[in-house]
């Protein structure tokens, strides 16, 4: 490969979960250079997301977008990343400012690359610039060298592919052998093309001898990244994998890694089973609960749901008996895969491939499409990761098009063909089309909040309408909140979910609040006051993880058995000691839970304060559209009539209207006022304003009143 520029480097070793450096790499002049962090850094950012968002506020501007020069794309972290002897370690985040939001996104993801950038002597990776050729950054400790590199071509069934590309990639690097000791993050043409581009983190896995991918799904990530003219990053490092992080406390972490990996073992069996079932289980849960989306979130509910159930996936496609952890050391191993899957849609039809997924997200971006075809997912997830595009954006934003076909907002003279929901062909044209940047495709690409605009100027001025006007209808069904587009769970029955997603600070995402299972399933929170409490200490906790290089599922997935004897079982609090025994023992800090909620808020803090420049961090940025609060239309409110009236006659101040339409009018209202109740409450308890604005004194108690931050508060009033 054609080396641009090359520096040589000496690896630092981990200290207690840290090396204190950060690699940043400007690809407008391909400066490489190494940034030594003082010893205060870590202690108020810890890792991970913090690091993201620091790195960020500092160094991007309130005219920062997606594909300035400036933009910096984050790949750290955390901790507590890489330990083998604790579940669920490979994590690390990318974060960036998002080609959908304009504001500050991370994603998490799992693989070994986070963990090999570590052992290569890096918390953090930040490239800046665009480069005007594609390049690829090659960090090799083993070597000693950092480069930059023309990005190699190979053959047309590599073209654009993220996967087969960075395969060849690493296979390159290695003299055409396989090696956990290299690992690669890459983002297909898809990513080049589409705003809701993701990164694929690539990486060996020694028990089905291939190259497998996770993603960072969310936000555009992958975008950003071949907006740089990046196409991929490989790290190598042959450091040894068990107890790299050099703990301060060998023996703590050991226990605590012992105590998690026992209650994993015990309990998952006879919870969700995500060991045997990975997260397609949830399907079963949610289509139960009437939290299945259907048809751009329509119904929670599909007579035709049991046919992408767990069983079907298990029985068909995943590999029986394979332990599929993301890293080393994870016993919940819920990363399912599949092997020779032959592709029968779309432009590699006839090709026999490896499936990694499909998670529940990709499963349920299916039925929002109205299509209920194991086969299909499987397809429709390896495609996506191939052309480097997030499996719910793409769902979600083809669902809200299929809507406006069947309320008569588009036609085909719009697309070009009909969008029908469960229309599979449709479906795998229209992912093509985005992929390429083509056709329909250059307009759905764009997410739904863009589309929306887009629609509504069409029909507006074909109808004589104003187009304020259609796009309070369209409102109503677009499913997204400042940019992003909602995860896959219907919130239309769970007041603290709507608040989980209109509150998340990076749009409707579950990783931010996660609270679908203990409001509405278990009915854990069923005060006004707990749901509100819940929506502010969840995502304080979520927070952590992202920052310290963990995985949730462990924690919120598998509940302790002690948990049940404490006053809030759904905190968890049992395993949550474990975690803090595991900082502690690695950092050597004496933290507690109460620190660690302290030590989330204050990126959380930050976050906001992104927001707040960016021009997303006010109370209009947190509403949601009718849909997420209940029916938005008759068809919806009849498919459940009997739950809502019920709902309606224990709430109703007087009498209910006799009319259905008219009830259902009553009911949104009330779930509106409902809503505006939450918001003012949570607000309250985090310290802001009424209009979601962080108070000063909030501000200061972070530490985080800089002369960016005071100057922005003194523009809306604090």
């Amino acid at each position: 490969m054609e080396s641009l520029h090359h520096i040589n480097y000496k690896p630092t070793q981990i200290s207690a979960g840290y090396t204190d450096r950060i690699l940043n790499i400007n690809l407008d002049n391909k400066e490489i250079t190494i940034r030594e962090l003082p010893p205060d850094f870590k202690d108020n950012y810890i890792g991970g997301r913090g690091y993201a968002l620091k790195l960020i506020w500092d160094g991007t501007g309130k005219d920062t977008r997606y594909d300035s020069s400036e933009n910096i794309l984050v790949m750290a972290s955390g901790p507590l990343g890489s330990e083998t002897g604790f579940p669920a370690t490979g994590k690390f985040i990318v974060g960036t400012i998002s080609p959908l939001t304009d504001t500050f996104v991370d994603s998490n993801i799992g693989g070994h690359f986070g963990p090999l950038l570590k052992f290569a002597g890096f918390d953090a990776l930040a490239i800046t610039g665009k480069s005007d050729k594609e390049v690829v950054i090659v960090v090799d400790s083993d070597a000693g060298t950092i480069s930059i590199v023309a990005a190699p071509e190979y053959d047309d069934e590599t073209d654009g592919g993220a996967l087969s590309y960075g395969e060849k990639l690493l296979l390159g690097l290695n003299n055409s052998e396989y090696s956990d000791t290299l690992a690669a993050v890459s983002a297909g043409k898809g990513a080049r093309n589409a705003r809701f581009g993701i990164v694929n983190s690539l990486y060996y896995d020694r028990r089905r001898n291939r190259i497998r991918a996770k993603q960072a799904g969310r936000g555009g990530t992958g975008t950003v990244m071949r907006t740089k003219g990046l196409r991929a990053i490989v790290v190598r490092s042959s450091l040894a994998k068990a107890n790299a992080n050099n703990p301060v406390d060998r023996e703590t972490v050991r226990n605590a890694g012992s105590l998690m990996r026992g209650v994993v073992s015990e309990v998952d069996p006879g919870q969700l089973n995500l060991e045997a079932w990975g997260t397609t289980i949830l399907s079963e849960y949610m289509n139960k609960f009437h939290i299945l989306p259907v048809n751009n979130y329509q119904y929670g509910q599909s007579e035709d749901a049991p046919k992408i159930f767990a069983a079907e996936f298990l029985e068909k496609y995943f590999s029986r008996n394979v332990p599929d952890g993301c890293y080393y050391g994870c016993n919940l191993a819920c990363a399912k895969g599949a092997e020779g899957v032959k592709l029968t849609f779309g432009e590699k039809a006839g090709r026999t491939v490896s499936v990694d997924g499909p998670e529940y997200e990709t499963v349920a971006a299916v039925t929002a499409m109205g299509i209920f075809d194991p086969q299909f997912v499987m397809e429709y997830n390896w495609y996506c990761d191939q052309y480097g595009l997030d499996t719910i954006s793409t769902g979600v934003t083809t669902a809200f098009l299929m809507e406006c076909f069947q309320r008569g907002y588009l036609t085909s003279d719009d697309t070009g063909y009909d969008l029908q929901f469960g229309d599979k062909g449709a479906v795998v044209r229209l992912q093509h089309e985005i992929a390429e940047g083509k056709g329909f495709g250059k307009v759905a690409g764009q997410g739904v909040a863009r589309c929306r605009n887009w629609v509504a100027k069409k029909y507006s001025s074909r109808n004589s309408l104003s187009t304020e006007e259609v796009m309070a209808e369209l409102n109503k069904f677009a499913m997204e909140v400042k940019g992003l587009e909602f995860s896959m769970y219907i919130t239309k029955e769970s007041l603290a979910q709507q608040g989980g997603y209109g509150f998340a600070l990076k749009g409707p995402q579950h990783d931010e609040a996660w609270l679908i299972f203990i409001d509405q399933v278990y009915n854990e929170i069923p005060t006004l006051e707990q749901k509100a409490d819940a929506c502010r200490w969840f995502p304080l906790i979520r927070t952590w993880f992202n920052a310290t290089g963990l995985c949730k599922l462990p924690w919120i997935d598998v509940r302790n058995p002690e948990a049940a004897n404490t006053a809030e079982p759904s905190k968890n609090f049992p395993t949550l000691e474990y975690y803090m025994n595991f900082l502690n023992g690695t950092t050597g800090s004496r933290k507690t839970i109460d620190d660690m909620i302290n030590d989330s808020e204050r990126l959380y803090i930050l976050q906001k304060l992104i927001n707040l420049r960016q021009g997303k961090g006010t109370r209009v940025s947190d509403r949601i559209p009718d849909r997420a609060l209940g029916p938005a239309f008759f068809n919806e409110y009849e498919a459940r009539l009997e739950y809502y009236d019920s709902w309606l006659k224990e709430r109703a101040d007087g009498e209910v209207p006799s009319v259905p339409e008219e009830r259902r009018k009553l009911l949104i209202q009330k779930r509106r006022n409902a809503y505006s109740q939450l918001c003012d409450m949570v607000y309250e308890k985090k310290g802001f304003t009424a209009d979601s604005v962080p108070k000063r004194e909030t501000v200061v108690k972070f530490g985080l009143l800089d002369e960016q931050a005071d100057k922005l508060l003194a523009e809306y009033g604090q």
